[in-house]
């Protein structure tokens, strides 16, 4: 769910542009979500943690990256799990796609991140993984909320898995967003198909669901602005007659949101896209 529909014949652009070319399989809110976690994550080295190097001189394997354990819950086709293993982290990638866990490890191969791993996970099962609580210092949750009817009990699980002084960088759609496509204003699923089952939320709402969960909410901001938004738009439209000419087209407008975004979106007054929240355990 993190990184979008994944173009599979685009894998080959993995092998000769790297890391970068997963970030592009999807729509633009995949790269400022990225963005908004990737600006987190770098903090622990400007704080001065130290990424260890591992004991047999390559590349970290799993367990020994040095920024801790990380997990990316709906990990999608692995772009963050990559990008977290790439900066430090050893990250285990949840997915509930077989194709998408198949994609996610090709993909961190070819990226030479061992220290990422994946499996096939229902989220809305994670009170039985056990053997998984309080085993990560970071737990990553992009665009996955809005999925799950229960989303009380994915926090609560959620919160399970960190140890104390973890913490929770999440993403989802921000309740006063003006819609993509149509399709974003509803109807919602009543049942989870894998579809949106509720509009958004709320910077309230989403402390609510912290604090059921034993978390404290420390920050909250927004990404996706105007621009990233209506290149999207264009990309969805594209889609409906082709997905791989959709990004053919967009990949050269993908720059502008990166350099404009930042300060069109205020002047227009335009709400972003996705609300993006920092928590922590006690």
């Amino acid at each position: 769910m993190a990184s979008g529909k994944t173009i599979r014949s685009a894998s080959p652009l993995v092998k000769l542009v790297g890391f970068p070319a997963t970030l592009l399989h999807g729509d633009t809110l995949v790269l400022d979500r990225w963005l908004w976690i990737s600006s987190r994550v770098e903090g622990n080295r400007k704080n001065g943690v130290r990424v260890s190097q591992p004991r047999n001189g390559g590349l970290p394997a799993y367990g020994e990256a040095g920024l801790g354990k990380a997990v990316d819950i709906g990990c999608g086709a692995g772009a963050f799990t990559i990008g977290l293993a790439r900066g430090g982290y050893s990250v285990l990638g949840l997915t509930w796609s077989p194709i998408d866990c198949e994609t996610a490890e090709s993909r961190a191969t070819i990226c030479r991140t061992p220290s990422a791993r994946f499996e096939v996970q229902d989220v809305r099962q994670l009170d039985q993984r056990k053997d998984l609580i309080g085993g990560f210092d970071l737990a990553v949750c992009t665009e996955v909320v809005e999925h799950i009817l229960n989303d009380k009990k994915l926090l609560i699980d959620v919160g399970r898995l960190l140890r104390p002084g973890g913490r929770l960088l999440l993403t989802t759609p921000f309740y006063g967003f003006r819609a993509i496509t149509s399709e974003d204003y509803g109807p919602y699923s009543t049942v989870e198909d894998g579809g949106h089952v509720r509009r958004g939320y709320t910077v309230e709402q989403l402390e609510v669901l912290c604090r059921d969960a034993g978390l404290t909410l420390k920050s909250y901001t927004y990404c996706s602005g105007i621009l990233s938004q209506k290149i999207t738009t264009l990309m969805r439209w594209i889609s409906r007659a082709s997905p791989l000419l959709a990004w053919a087209v967009t990949l050269p407008l993908r720059p502008f949101p990166l350099v404009f975004d930042r300060w069109l979106t205020p002047l227009l007054n335009w709400p972003c896209f996705s609300i993006c929240i920092e928590a922590e355990k006690p």
